[in-house]
């Protein structure tokens, strides 16, 4: 806390109380959430390697059993939530359009 404050130029006990204040909070989430939109976009430049990846070591007859069945159960995991990520999208966006929240083009 006190090494935040310094780079800040503030004390301590100012940040402490800045922390309590609800714009503060506000501010310091949605900078959160930029940073963390970075580490998501990088995440999801990676994902099609990461598949790559658990493709050839499932389709590997070299490799150890155990780990191909771990491979193929990691692409089966991972493709099931896609698709009850999409489900759910897909029932919200009908909710927020029968509720009349959202526009039909998929903005809100």
């Amino acid at each position: 806390m006190s090494e935040a404050a310094r780079a800040v130029g503030s004390g301590t006990a100012t940040l402490l109380r800045w922390q309590k204040e609800p714009e503060f909070q506000k501010a310091f989430r949605a900078a959160r959430r930029t940073a963390f939109a970075q580490t998501t976009a990088r995440l999801q430049q990676m994902s099609s390697a990461a598949v790559a990846t658990l493709g050839k070591v499932m389709v590997d007859q070299g490799a150890p059993a155990s780990t191909r069945v771990r491979a193929a159960e990691a692409i089966i995991n991972h493709a099931a939530k896609a698709i009850e990520l999409e489900d759910i999208k897909a029932r919200v966006t009908e909710l927020e359009l029968a509720a009349g929240t959202q526009k039909p083009s998929g903005r809100t």
